[in-house]
């Protein structure tokens, strides 16, 4: 129900900015899919991957990894994957989903999503190269114990 109101209200609001400016809404319409066109082949790779992924482990398998009963060693193993994977946000959370659904525990995907928004192991380069190696990896290394902070405290409240 909630995302056909904002379905609608994002409608709505595309048609009065087309009222008011059909020139720049049209401008920012061809941006967006532009936008679009360059993730695209991102999302779907990211989106076959987890297919494949859901395909080939069945839920019992997903379960002795990250379910609940792994305990740390499964939050460990989540956060480490977590942190050596680069997917963006809008394609994280729909994944900790699908894996929430395969068995996966709440606190071992709490340190999945922590550390894949935190902690940057692939741009590691990058960082160094604009914040310098000390700040990078402290930086890193505080992020990565932070999303086993995140997974304690999921794991007591839920």
């Amino acid at each position: 129900m909630h995302t056909a109101v904002f379905y609608i209200l994002a409608g709505g609001l595309l048609s009065l900015s087309y009222i008011k400016d059909k020139g720049k809404t049209k401008k920012s319409l061809m941006k967006a899919w532009k936008a679009l066109e360059n993730m695209l082949p991102q999302l779907l790779g990211i989106v076959l991957l987890v297919g494949v992924m859901l395909a080939v482990m069945n839920p019992d398998t997903i379960s002795r990894l990250i379910g609940r009963s792994s305990g740390w060693r499964g939050t460990a193993i989540a956060a480490v994957v977590g942190a050596v994977t680069l997917i963006p946000g809008f394609i994280a959370f729909p994944t900790a989903a699908l894996l929430l659904q395969g068995g996966a525990g709440y606190m071992q995907i709490g340190a999945f999503v922590s550390s894949l928004m935190m902690v940057g192991v692939v741009t590691l380069p990058m960082e160094v190269k604009y914040f310098g190696k000390k700040s990078t990896v402290a930086r890193n290394v505080f992020a990565f114990i932070y999303s086993f902070v995140v997974a304690f405290i999921i794991g007591k409240v839920v």
